[in-house]
């Protein structure tokens, strides 16, 4: 396949034709002018750019996935980290400022994320709560999610979820969270009613309880307009830690930033007042 008319074209396949010739021209200005004002900067320290794509890797992102993030050629992603063996080249030790800028640019997000990415659950978990805090019953839920109830009631239990499952339960969520369930018969009214008491027994909040940027944190609490202590937000978000999402004592206190015994004592203090009251 022959390369586009171009600067590549004129130095690569030895085209002398008006549009590669100019290309060169052009080129060579710029170089000179660079190279005049001390700017001059045709490549850059690989190592940097290798290092954020094996981030972007740790954070379930593909190859494939990061190179048409950045827009280049997969394969230049292979020759960053790993060489061209069949050159006998290890990995790149320098790289082209635009290749590193094109790389540099690319964030791990949750939309560039494969649909099978194994993910956290709570974002997805604490959605599906709210929803239900405002009369979404588990059973109309699960039916607009095509879920089966033990599908649905499993996805509660579990601390981990894939992304196509998170990206299902946000869309609903965008669609629902200021909408309460329609109520057009008794059955309906009661399935409502029975979904709010059980949100209110399990101590679930409603969507205004959560902003944007923190419904998927674990470490963070939910708005409900009282001012609690930092010992009163600790012992909440560890029993959601270990009782909703199965972590011990010790995973809590290291996803919290604490230490094992603060969090033994928030809880203890947490059961006294909740007696005494």
């Amino acid at each position: 396949m022959a390369r586009d008319h171009g600067y590549a074209r004129y130095k690569l396949d030895g085209c002398r034709c008006y549009i590669c010739g100019y290309a060169n021209a052009v080129y060579c200005e710029r170089r000179e002018r660079a190279i005049a004002y001390g700017t001059w900067q045709p490549f850059v320290d690989a190592e940097p750019i290798r290092l954020h794509v094996r981030d972007l890797q740790s954070c379930g992102l593909g190859l494939r996935r990061i190179a048409e993030a950045a827009s280049v050629d997969r394969k230049r992603l292979q020759a960053l980290l790993n060489g061209r063996p069949e050159r006998g080249t290890g990995p790149q030790e320098k790289v082209r400022p635009a290749l590193a800028a094109a790389i540099l640019a690319v964030e791990a997000s949750f939309d560039l994320l494969g649909a099978t990415t194994v993910i956290d659950a709570t974002g997805t978990r604490r959605r599906l709560q709210a929803l239900v805090t405002i009369g979404w019953s588990q059973a109309k839920l699960g039916a607009r999610l095509s879920w089966t109830p033990a599908n649905f009631s499993a996805l509660m239990r579990e601390p981990q979820t894939i992304v196509r499952t998170a990206r299902k339960v946000r869309c609903l969520y965008d669609e629902l969270w200021d909408q309460a369930p329609p109520e057009d018969g008794h059955r309906e009214k009661i399935a409502t009613n029975r979904a709010r008491n059980m949100a209110k027994a399990r101590g679930w909040v409603p969507p205004q309880a959560w902003d944007d940027d923190t419904i998927d944190d674990p470490s963070a609490r939910p708005d409900i307009g009282a001012k609690t202590s930092q010992a009163q937000a600790i012992a909440e978000n560890s029993h959601e830690l270990i009782v909703g999402q199965g972590y011990t004592t010790e995973q809590a206190a290291a996803r919290l930033g604490v230490g094992i015994s603060y969090v033994q004592k928030a809880r203890r203090a947490t059961k006294r007042q909740a007696v005494s009251a």
